[in-house]
């Protein structure tokens, strides 16, 4: 079926009139275009099945095509700077993770070979990154606590064969967790990786349905200000978590909403307790570590890698612990045993992937909105594309693969990121490198760091919230820039910090969404005057010197007319003209019927004392200065049902004043909208009159117009 062709009035300089018609499109057969696409995919040819396995592992297309004279040197700087910074970052970030530090080296090893296969980008770095580690584990702590384990770091070991002494309740649970070959403690470590993997995994699934599905316009919805907001208020989390390692005290690891509240809490009230050598150590290795950081960042331009200030504090406070023997004589707490080696593979539970299926759905949109934002920066910057859709393939495989070999959650992290740009990176293969270095760790290197005080680690991971920590210090230039994106972050952050990270991110995205629809609700409205000598025009309030157009008004609505703001388009409109149609409708029906009651009575004089002629000057009011009401409709983007049907009902209503409502500058879907709403009537025959290309030619018509001297009614 072919659409009517239709016509918008415009003038041209010399006033001849011009119809714009609009192009003829013809309707294509859905059925057929369905099935046509269908035949497409289902299609199997040799060259589709190559292109699809290009696609899927990107490796395949520019690997063979590597230069590797130009590349090597770059990849393989910037991959041995990025292990070492992964190796102390992994073993701290097993802190937050609620795991042990062979954990995260496993998932920094994993996370690095699959990126290198599967991802599009060629800088970013994937790993372990600190706001996804605490995400898993939270999750972690509450369901052990649920499970009746004791959160604290301290608890009574459990027997070798998984039991937990004196205590038969818990057997069978931590016996159908254990991993068979492991000599470490199995009852409750067991327990919470048999968590974080069957979290990482449902994560994964959930990235590659929304991959199959394209829903990668998710992440849309996470603006700027809701990210930068959460990323900070989860900061403001890890930082309380890390307190009590960086003073030495064991209080209980607070689970559920207001943790951070509760932490300092019970962080003064124990304060007393402080371990003195785990304070020292934490003050100077912070001393040391922001020193480093903020000469690195000065001097940045001059050096050619950044220092490995980590894994020079993390080697010294290894050795200074072991032979000062700060454990035994000080009672300071120590990473303890970390095995060398692989553990055999494993599925990840089935029964725990049901408890956490809820929890894996923002860890899997947060891993992947990091990720697609980090990959498109660099994309960006070094001027090269990247496919979002394969990039959810990627960090779900990510985290898919590795949930089988004891790791947890990933995601892109920018400061490693940012590190492995500045370093000379070209590829991922720098990638393949770190995790190489990290591959040493795990097979001969990992034992050697027994004795690392776990106020190190604590301290590591807070200096490397500077940069979510500095967010504060954006505030007042950000609310200068845009007020409501800086609500948008504080409401973000305090929600996350206060309430939980989850929480605080679902907070953010719905009151970031309420803003928009209140601004859609409030819209900006204006009178519109003719800037001198010129066709054009604009807000009388905001500019200085328009020229007001004699018995014509101009009316702008800046959003979209629907349902919610149809009230204020009227109020607004009333407001600004100074005159209600429906009130002085019912006011002049008022005065004909005063007027009919004392001509009844014989009376020349009507109710107000004037004589009847006087009577039709009085019913039209002072107000009404106007013939002519145009609508600029150029910032109004759709119209659904109920805006169609409040434009009919305003020029039904000033049509009984004979006023004359000209629409100008509608888009196509609004003009679709008002034809279908019946608003032009049934053949459209008027619509060259009520149509308008332009403010100024509704202005030049309404002007031409021949209205009758008298507008009573």
């Amino acid at each position: 079926m072919e659409r009517p062709l239709e016509a918008t009035r415009m003038e041209n300089t010399t006033s001849a009139c011009v119809l714009m018609e609009r192009k003829t499109h013809v309707k294509m057969n859905r059925k057929q275009v369905m099935l046509a696409k269908l035949r497409k995919s289902c299609s199997c040819t040799p060259q589709k099945l190559k292109n699809f396995l290009m696609d899927f592992l990107p490796v395949l297309r520019w690997l063979p095509k590597y230069k590797c004279k130009e590349y090597i040197w770059g990849d393989v700087m910037s991959g041995l700077v990025i292990g070492i910074i992964l190796v102390p970052q992994a073993i701290a970030y097993s802190l937050l993770a609620g795991l042990k530090p062979i954990y995260s080296l496993y998932t920094s090893f994993f996370a690095n070979i699959i990126y290198f296969l599967m991802g599009t980008s060629r800088h970013v770095s994937v790993g372990i990154f600190s706001l996804i580690s605490l995400m898993v584990g939270q999750v972690v702590d509450r369901e052990l606590l649920l499970a009746g384990f004791d959160l604290n770091d301290d608890a009574s070991p459990v027997l070798g064969d998984g039991s937990l002494q004196n205590d038969t309740q818990y057997n069978t649970t931590a016996f159908n967790l254990t991993i068979a070959g492991m000599n470490a403690e199995c009852g409750k470590e067991c327990y919470a990786i048999g968590i974080a993997t069957a979290l990482t995994f449902v994560a994964g699934v959930y990235q590659v349905l929304m991959g199959i599905f394209r829903l990668g316009f998710i992440s849309m919805y996470l603006s700027e200000a809701v990210l930068d907001g959460f990323a900070t208020g989860a900061s403001l989390t890890i930082l309380t978590a890390q307190v009590k390692y960086l003073i030495g005290i064991k209080i209980p690891r607070s689970q559920g909403h207001g943790m951070l509240v509760i932490t300092w809490i019970n962080v003064f009230r124990n304060i007393s307790q402080a371990n003195i050598c785990d304070a020292i150590t934490s003050a100077i290795c912070i001393l040391v570590l922001v020193t480093a950081k903020e000469l690195g960042d000065r001097y940045k331009h001059k050096l050619k890698f950044p220092l490995p200030t980590e894994l020079v504090v993390i080697v010294v406070a290894t050795l200074v612990s072991h032979y000062g023997k700060l454990n035994e004589v000080y009672a300071s707490s120590v990473s303890g045993a970390i095995p060398t080696g692989f553990i055999p593979p494993k599925v990840p539970p089935f029964n725990l992937m049901l408890r956490v299926a809820v929890d894996a759905l923002p860890l899997a949109i947060v891993s992947f909105v990091f990720t697609v934002s980090l990959s498109e920066m660099c994309a960006k910057k070094y001027a090269y594309s990247i496919k979002a859709n394969q990039e959810m393939f990627a960090v779900g495989f990510c985290n898919i693969i590795p949930s089988f070999f004891h790791s947890f959650a990933t995601s892109a992290a920018l400061a490693k990121t940012l590190v492995k740009t500045s370093t000379g990176c070209q590829t991922q293969v720098s990638g393949v490198i770190s995790a190489m270095v990290v591959l040493l760790v795990l097979l001969f290197l990992a034992p050697l760091f027994y004795s690392l005080q776990k106020c190190v680690l604590a301290c590591i991971i807070i200096v490397s919230l500077r940069g979510a920590l500095r967010k504060f210090r954006d505030v007042p230039s950000r609310y200068h820039v845009n007020k409501v994106d800086t609500f948008v972050w504080i409401v973000t952050m305090s929600a996350s910090a206060l309430i939980s990270t989850e929480i605080g991110l679902l907070v953010g995205i719905v009151f970031s969404l309420l803003c928009i629809i209140v601004r859609t609700q409030r819209p900006r409205t204006a009178l519109l005057g003719q800037i001198q000598d010129t066709n054009f025009y604009e807000d009388d309030l905001e500019y200085e010197n328009l020229s007001s157009i004699p018995k014509v008004k101009i009316f702008r609505f800046e959003a979209p007319l629907y349902y919610a703001n149809k009230d204020y388009f009227l109020k607004s409109l009333y407001r600004l003209t100074n005159l209600d149609p429906n009130l002085e409708v019912a006011r002049r029906k008022k005065y004909e019927k005063k007027e009919k009651r004392h001509l009844k009575k014989g009376d020349h004089t009507t109710a107000n004392g004037l004589g009847i002629g006087e009577t039709t000057l009085q019913l039209v009011p002072k107000q009404t200065d106007f013939q002519a009401l145009v609508v600029d409709c150029s910032s109004i983007l759709f119209l659904d049902t109920t805006g169609v049907n409040t434009l009919k009902e305003i020029l039904k209503d000033y049509k009984d004043l004979n006023i004359s409502v000209l629409l100008a500058c509608c888009n196509p879907s609004v003009i679709d909208s008002l034809k279908r709403g019946g608003y032009f009537g049934k053949d459209f025959g008027s619509m060259q009159e009520m149509l308008f290309y332009s403010i100024h030619n509704a202005v030049q018509f309404a002007k031409d117009q021949k209205l009758p001297a008298d507008c009573s009614v």
